[in-house]
């Protein structure tokens, strides 16, 4: 009898402890890096007012360059072998071309402008993930040998903050393909990287994930931070709120003016009370509405940058 309640209460306990593993998996997406876009001509270049910037193309990498979907699929397989997610970069190019045609018929409802955001912090909001694995790899040739140097950077989806990185070169060879040499070299320093991960999201789940909140006002509106509601002023109720709603009241007030606001690592849960996922927007959205409502009945407009940065413009929508 005694053995059968040992053996019961390790199975439970066993159980307990993979299903709390399985749940605090970070989710991931890889990609091929900037750098590595631009060392292979898949880059797009526009004018931003008299600034060239340059973005990757990664559409034209995917359907040009069969190598791109070989070896994001071979460090695909090594991640999901240690039981970590992936989004699939393919499916959210082909989700953000979708909303790419909405944006192109949407423009600002006051000024006409349209729509302007960064590819990857497109693929982020489409992806949701957790963190993004940026891929570089280089084929070195040595008389008839290959062999590849590749640096896989593991970056958090909101902040944009290195949590994890792994670099090397692997083994020459005569015959192998880019695939397999890559999933060469990256073998012996997959688990060193995994663990890197996994000690970041374990802190999120833990503190919180953190984002950036910025209130701003708008030029026309003939309040801002300092005006009083009651005995308070704006700028502090809204810092009092940021105190009661974050994880353990943990962010930094970088900047404060009559005109704008600044919070910094500030620490949201990951999810709510339902269990549900919680990204910046959702939870910012519930400061909007607030002043919103009486007694300030500020009308505001969220604007997101990314997932993890959020801004309150104060006076309009």
């Amino acid at each position: 009898m005694k053995k059968y309640i040992i053996l019961v209460l390790s199975i439970v306990l066993l159980q307990s402890y993979t299903s709390s593993a399985q749940a605090k998996k970070p989710t991931i997406m890889i990609v091929p890096s900037d750098v590595w876009c631009n060392q292979n001509g898949y880059m797009q270049r526009y004018n931003n007012q008299g600034a060239i910037v340059s973005i990757p193309d990664y559409k034209r990498a995917f359907q040009e360059n069969a190598e791109v979907l070989q070896v994001i699929s071979q460090i695909n397989g090594m991640m999901a072998d240690r039981g970590f997610p992936l989004k699939n970069m393919e499916s959210a190019i082909k989700t953000l071309e979708a909303n790419a045609a909405e944006d192109n018929m949407r423009t600002s409802k006051e000024t006409g402008a349209a729509v302007n955001e960064s590819p990857i912090d497109a693929l982020k909001k489409v992806a949701k993930a957790d963190v993004i694995m940026q891929l570089t790899w280089t084929v070195n040739k040595t008389g008839p040998k290959k062999s590849i140097t590749f640096n896989l950077q593991g970056l958090d989806a909101y902040t944009d903050k290195q949590v994890a990185t792994a670099t090397g070169t692997g083994a020459p060879s005569f015959s192998a393909e880019t695939p397999v040499l890559l999933s060469e070299a990256v073998i012996s320093h997959i688990d060193n990287f995994t663990a890197s991960l996994q000690t970041h999201f374990d802190d999120m789940f833990e503190n919180g994930r953190e984002i950036i909140v910025r209130i701003q006002k708008w030029d026309d509106w003939d309040g801002d931070l300092e005006k009083e509601y009651g005995d308070e002023e704006l700028g502090t109720i809204i810092e009092d709120w940021m105190a009661e709603n974050t994880l353990k009241g943990r962010f930094s007030t970088t900047d404060m003016t009559e005109d704008m606001a600044l919070f910094e690592q500030v620490r949201i849960p990951l999810l709510n009370e339902k269990g549900r996922a919680i990204d910046a927007r959702k939870f910012v959205k519930k400061l909007s509405k607030m002043l919103k409502k009486e007694p300030y009945m500020i009308p505001n407009k969220l604007v997101m940058k990314g997932l993890g940065r959020a801004t309150i413009i104060l006076g309009s929508k």
